[in-house]
């Protein structure tokens, strides 16, 4: 579901990861609501993920429209690494 080098964004609740899903879709940023993967904890159980190149685009939305995620990581190898 995530492969090496995407990135995954953890909100502080459903509500703020479905408004960052939809502004980004209506951006046509290239992305993807996705469950927490098991490794990280995150309260809401949802996530956005996106790919290494699609980074600026999509945290650049989001910080415009207030919605920066709590916490970003970035899948390499089996881990997660915070950002």
């Amino acid at each position: 579901m995530v492969a090496e080098g995407d990135y995954v964004a953890i909100f502080h609740s459903v509500h703020r990861v479905m408004k960052a899903e939809k502004i980004l879709k209506q951006k046509h940023a290239p992305m993807l609501l996705i469950p927490v993967p098991r490794q990280l904890a995150a309260d809401c159980g949802l996530a956005i993920r996106y790919a290494e190149a699609d980074r600026d685009l999509v945290e650049d939305l989001l910080k415009e429209a207030a919605l920066s995620p709590v916490e970003v990581f970035q899948k390499r190898g089996e881990d997660f690494v915070r950002c």
